[in-house]
């Protein structure tokens, strides 16, 4: 089988998995909220650019259905030309072996597959225009092949395309800015593309970023800078350094990315960037302040540019705050370039070695995934389950999986009950006290009573953007909440109630529990939503920003 055969098998493998994955995984709490984008078209969002609420609503918009294979459709699909991308870029900057061999390690990373390649996120359109920038950039910065020899640079009209593809990851999260401050980083430093900066196209391509990203500033500038300024606190250390914080986040980039590629990850990276290091300190043109590299030392620096920023950066962020697993995931996928050009390189001399690493590392992920994936959904591990080995081994209290909601159950769960089902048909709107769980809810709900849906809570996120506080005064409410956010049972001048009740208690003339859906996966309740109906609002519930 030749490199493109396995190319396409790689793929076709890649796309298989993730669907089947899409959909046998219940809804997590990100994807639930991201959902309710859908329900509120707009030109951008408080906490993501807009493109989420697109690729999450593809599927349902194909289908009619609101499910949690159809909010991830969109996803599936576009990591299959990210991987794709990729691949060309590889191809492209060395051959289409060392191509082929870090197309295998992106399908195989389990964080990749997950982040990029089936869960609704940010994340899905961000890589697919970041590959594709790559895969641009690739072609505009290294245009010739090894046998024509380095020729002087010339910019052409493929850089007004890299400003629009920059500007589209941009779209789909704000780490596309990163990725553009690195191209230009590569420009600066490589004295070969510095005609880059004089070229008309260049203009060209900041004229088209800007106005790609025209909806984001559009927004913002309606909105008094929220996003940018809730973003950017985010990077803003509150507390003291903490090394033990920095060594924790390293670990865990390396677990999310598995071991065996996620220590290699770091080893090669650093290493090339040692190796450019040393050549630049004997060739760095102080006068102008680039370095004169070889071609394939050039090739190094543009992926190095585009990915040591964003893993290196927010792996140190993580020494002042908590690093989500997401925020510097693009910059390993940019290195895993890097690792598969050193692999590819040793696979020469070690190619059993090399062959052993990838497959065992590949058949281990895909053991660990699909029984994750097993128990997840049908609690194979869960203690007293039907379904669960030796027994179990883990309490449903105790177990961060049952956050992931079967949603069908959920929705099931209204249709059954006339009690439930005549609440909401007589309720003018439905609120929870949690911004994921009212994406879940949301999602239940949507078929089967399109009633408008909000968070009564301090952190709002684009709720206080959907509607204004005195929309809902006079009104009939529903009030959803997931037994994981009761608190315990507090003393009121009426008696005991739920704090998650009586914290709307002054707010309503009456509230008063309708009923409750249990969520059961291997015969046993794991989650339970209790349902009030609140009559009457009094007055608008607080908010600490948004209309």
């Amino acid at each position: 089988m030749n490199m493109h055969k396995w190319a396409i098998a790689l793929l076709v493998w890649g796309l298989a998995f993730r669907t089947m994955a899409a959909s046998f995984l219940n809804t997590g709490y990100d994807e639930a909220y991201y959902y309710l984008y859908t329900l509120h078209p707009d030109w951008s969002y408080f906490d993501h650019p807009p493109l989420v609420a697109w690729v999450t609503g593809l599927g349902i918009w194909l289908t009619g259905e609101v499910t949690q294979f159809t909010i991830r459709i969109g996803s599936v699909i576009l990591y299959t030309g990210t991987l794709g991308f990729l691949y060309l870029t590889s191809a492209k900057l060395f051959d289409k072996r060392t191509a082929t061999l870090t197309l295998a390690l992106v399908t195989a990373i389990p964080i990749f597959q997950v982040a990029f390649g089936f869960l609704t996120l940010p994340d899905s359109p961000l890589m697919f225009f970041w590959a594709a920038t790559l895969w641009v950039a690739a072609h505009e910065f290294f245009p010739t092949t090894p046998t024509d020899g380095v020729l002087p640079y010339k910019p052409t009209p493929r850089l007004a395309l890299i400003g629009l593809l920059v500007g589209l990851a941009c779209l789909g999260k704000y780490h596309g800015f990163i990725l553009g401050f690195g191209l230009v980083l590569f420009c600066l430093l490589s004295q070969h593309h510095r005609p880059a900066f004089s070229s008309p196209w260049a203009i060209a391509g900041l004229v088209l970023f800007g106005l790609t990203i025209s909806p984001i500033a559009i927004w913002n500038a309606q909105h008094s800078w929220a996003s940018f300024r809730f973003q950017g606190t985010r990077a803003v250390p509150t507390e003291m350094y903490s090394l033990e914080g920095l060594f924790v986040t390293f670990l865990v980039g390396v677990g999310y990315l598995f071991p065996t590629f996620g220590f290699p990850i770091w080893w090669t990276n650093l290493k090339v960037t040692g190796q450019i290091l040393a050549i630049a300190k004997d060739k760095f043109n102080y006068r102008n302040g680039s370095i004169n590299l070889e071609p394939m030392q050039q090739k190094q620096l543009l992926i190095l540019a585009v990915s040591l920023p964003i893993f290196l950066g927010f792996t140190l962020m993580g020494g002042y705050r908590q690093v989500l697993p997401s925020w510097h995931m693009p910059g390993f996928y940019g290195a895993t370039l890097i690792l598969g050009q050193q692999a590819a390189i040793a696979q020469l001399q070690h190619p059993k070695r090399i062959r052993n690493w990838l497959w065992g590392s590949s058949i281990t992920i895909v053991t660990i995934m699909l029984i994750a994936l097993m128990h997840v959904h049908s609690g194979i591990f869960q203690k007293g389950g039907d379904r669960a080995i030796l027994g179990g081994f883990w309490a449903a209290k105790d177990d961060p999986s049952t956050e992931m909601i079967d949603l069908v159950q959920l929705r099931q769960g209204f249709k059954d009950s006339p009690v439930l089902s005549a609440a909401l048909a007589k309720s003018d709107f439905v609120f929870s006290n949690n911004f994921f769980v009212t994406g879940q809810v949301g999602m239940a709900i949507s078929p089967i009573g399109n009633k408008p849906i909000t968070c009564f809570d301090q952190d709002l996120r684009g709720f206080a953007y959907w509607s204004k506080a005195e929309d809902w005064v006079g009104k009939n409410a529903l009030y959803v909440s997931a037994e994981l956010f009761q608190e315990p049972f507090i003393e009121q001048s009426v008696g005991l109630l739920p704090s998650i009740v009586s914290k709307y208690s002054s707010y309503f003339e009456a509230i008063e529990k309708v009923g409750e859906v249990p969520i059961k996966r291997g015969g046993e309740t794991v989650q339970k939503f209790h349902v009030y109906r609140a009559i009457k609002m009094l007055r608008p519930y607080p908010r600490p920003y948004g209309n």
